[in-house]
């Protein structure tokens, strides 16, 4: 029989989530995490064209996500950057629309993840969120039948084992670092096992450089300045950012950048017995390039690991790591006698 194993990563910045997979292939897209309420259905036209949005409806009200919600009417930018974003109708809206854009009715096994520190305490909620019938608007429904919560970085673990074998050697010990919006999450591992009292989570990501290069620039122009978007694609571009018709160099802000970065890596060093005996130190994320000169200052004597991509890394592995469960335990997905024998009855479906 098919099985439709998808994965879906609601980060603090993008939701992404997979499109296809085949063969340890692993298609991905994302879009930014911002949802727009309204209590009406609304076209979803703008200037030039249809935009590629969808609104779904979470607790009596319609959210509008999706990969152009930049261009919707509501101007008020609200990013849910706390401990109880899971628990928010905007991530539910926001996971809905992934299942949306992926254009399945069935999912037999959705993989989504957690910062390191809320993973034992909001396990076993989120997983029963994420199962059921999502409405995904204009009376679309998606079955979810089960749903798997693993720690965020797990999935960049096991998506480098792939291309790397030696990562997931027992006699090893790796050191994977997730650089996100809002947490800076890391992982311990020996071979594929975690080792908890070395992993953890911090609240210092991207988003407090952006902000703290938005405050100083606001200051400068006496405003209030709070664009963090804005920040974010100079920063990405390495482009000039310019606002009131005057250039602003964000490249005098890098010693606050390590600066920053140097922050959220103290408190890996403190969990750390020592680096020595790190074999793999793994760097993913979308603000990974961000921290690369601070990781590797503060690692001089090991060789980090940077893959392609490193946005996706996390949903990627959150993929494969859903095929292996499949494999290993094919009596939870038997349905009209059938079976889950082998990799090639395993698949995310494709469009």
């Amino acid at each position: 029989m098919s099985i439709v194993v998808r994965a879906i990563d609601v980060g603090f910045g993008n939701t992404k989530y997979v499109t296809a997979s085949a063969q340890g292939q692993v298609d991905c897209a994302h879009f930014a995490s911002l949802a727009y309420f309204g209590q009406d259905e609304i076209p979803v036209e703008s200037m030039g064209g249809r935009r590629r949005t969808v609104q779904v409806p979470v607790d009596g009200l319609l959210y509008e996500v999706g990969p152009d919600v930049e261009f919707a009417a509501d101007r008020f930018r609200s990013r849910q950057l706390h401990d109880g974003y899971t628990q928010t109708a905007e991530y539910r809206a926001l996971a809905t629309g992934a299942l949306h854009f992926m254009k399945v009715e069935t999912v037999d096994l959705l993989v989504v993840g957690l910062p390191v520190s809320q993973y034992t305490s909001k396990r076993a909620a989120l997983q029963k969120a994420m199962t059921g019938t999502f409405h995904a608007g204009r009376k679309q429904r998606i079955v979810v039948k089960r749903a798997l919560v693993v720690p965020q970085p797990q999935g960049a673990l096991y998506w480098c084992a792939q291309q790397n074998p030696s990562v997931g050697l027992p006699k090893y010990k790796s050191l994977v670092m997730d650089v996100g919006s809002r947490t800076f999450d890391w992982l311990v591992t020996r071979g594929m096992r975690v080792v908890p009292h070395m992993s953890d989570s911090v609240t210092r990501g991207v988003s407090d450089i952006l902000r703290h290069i938005a405050d100083t620039v606001g200051a400068r122009m006496k405003e209030d300045f709070r664009d963090l978007d804005a920040v974010d694609r100079a920063l990405r571009s390495g482009q000039i950012l310019r606002l009131n018709q005057i250039d602003h160099d964000l490249k005098k802000f890098d010693t606050a950048i390590h600066k920053i970065a140097d922050q959220a890596l103290d408190f890996v060093l403190a969990r750390l017995d020592g680096p020595q005996e790190l074999e793999h130190i793994i760097l993913v994320g979308g603000g990974a390039y961000l921290y690369t000169k601070a990781v590797r200052r503060r690692f001089p004597k090991h060789k980090i690991t940077e893959v392609a991509d490193p946005m996706y890394a996390n949903v990627r592995g959150f993929q494969l790591l859903g095929e292996q469960y499949v494999r290993e335990r094919p009596e939870l997905f038997r349905a009209d006698g059938g079976s889950v024998t082998s990799e090639a009855s395993v698949s995310a479906g494709s469009q």
